[in-house]
């Protein structure tokens, strides 16, 4: 993740993919003028980088020039461009090539062809290494696209937020939730999960998604995911990673404007861990961390068995059955841990006090968050 100014942005093309396309285009480009000697014009500021990557890879003998346009403030696109500085060469006859680094709107290129209409050129050329076609709202021909987009903000490779990131050799994309927490609570049984998620959510303002909660209640209104779920289950077959997840984005789809969530009894293995983060990053957002409730395994059983005089559940008043369940939980833990631990994002918090003293350990690590 990368901060410039007040907004963070998240990784998006690599530099590696941004070498390719600018090989692609110069291929391209190069195959159809031939033995053509063209004259490349780069709208400064923002195309820098992508000329001089372009031209150098550019077999043929050319001429390069720039003009500066200047279209944007903050993150928005304005109707006023402002022709900086103008050619100095005469066009006459000539194939010229724009080199562009990204086309949204197209006010700039409106601009451009403005500019070009009385310089006599053979002929006018647009390519650009970025497009977004939902915002393009003229009608000039695009000769050469690079990528096409989402019409979402992005910094890095020439572009830039109120000046800084036009140096990043890769591309970054505005992370529109900016201030989302996401939290992945573990604990073995006994641990007190439930009830710190209760305070946790009503503290932070975060959503609490139960795993066991969105199946049942899925189950019980007979949604079509809840149906398939079903099938699976009444087949004695473990209901695959694709259907939970639908549920969770249900949920999350639910509660778009939430400022965070809370899961709970999911993920349990790396693969669910990877489409969980996979569920998160096309939301625009993130795991921030998975934090552990530790607890001996001693003070576990004591808590379930006399959890068991009152709760009613087979599984709490059988020492072998809770034994079972509390080993069950570091195997299958033990992986994430690792998993989280490499991304920095595993928290492991004692889980042996007072509620109150439990809780006021969990609130340091989510706000150091």
């Amino acid at each position: 993740m990368l901060k410039l100014h007040d907004l963070h942005f998240k990784p998006f093309i690599s530099e590696q993919e941004i070498t390719d396309v600018v090989e692609r285009m110069v291929n391209d480009i190069a195959g159809d003028l031939k033995d053509e000697m063209p004259i490349f014009i780069g709208i400064l500021n923002g195309s820098f980088m992508f000329v001089s990557d372009f031209v150098k890879k550019y077999p043929h003998p050319c001429e390069v020039t720039f003009i500066k346009l200047a279209s944007y403030e903050g993150l928005k696109s304005t109707e006023d461009i402002q022709r900086l500085i103008g050619l100095t060469q005469d066009l006459t006859g000539r194939t010229v090539v724009i080199l562009e680094d990204i086309i949204d709107s197209g006010n700039t290129l409106e601009e451009v062809h403005r500019i070009f209409r009385n310089e006599n050129v053979k002929q006018l050329i647009i390519a650009t290494l970025f497009y977004k076609p939902e915002a393009y709202k003229k009608d000039f021909k695009l000769d050469y696209v690079g990528l096409e987009i989402p019409n979402k903000f992005i910094v890095g490779y020439g572009l830039d937020y109120n000046g800084l990131g036009r140096d990043l050799p890769e591309v970054y994309q505005l992370k529109t939730t900016q201030h989302m927490t996401n939290i992945v609570l573990f604990g073995p049984p006994g641990a007190g999960k439930g009830t710190q998620a209760n305070f946790l959510k009503e503290k932070y303002d975060l959503v609490h998604i139960s795993t066991g909660d969105v199946f049942r209640y899925n189950i019980k209104n007979e949604t079509a995911l809840g149906m398939l779920a079903k099938s699976y289950m009444d087949k004695g077959e473990l209901v695959p990673d694709k259907v939970t997840i639908d549920m969770l984005n249900a949920e999350v789809e639910k509660n778009a404007d939430a400022n965070g969530f809370i899961f709970d009894g999911f993920p349990r293995t790396n693969e669910q861990a990877k489409a969980l983060a996979d569920l998160m990053d096309s939301k625009d957002s993130q795991i921030n961390a998975m934090i552990a409730l530790e607890v001996d395994d001693e003070v576990l059983v004591e808590r379930l068995l006399e959890r068991g005089k009152t709760s009613g559940r087979a599984d709490d008043a059988d020492e072998d059955i809770i034994r079972n369940r509390i080993k069950e939980y570091y195997t299958k833990t033990a992986i994430l841990k690792e998993y989280y631990s490499e991304q920095n994002r595993y928290f492991g918090v004692d889980g042996v006090g007072s509620i109150e003293a439990i809780t006021e350990r969990l609130n340091k690590v989510i706000d150091s968050l």
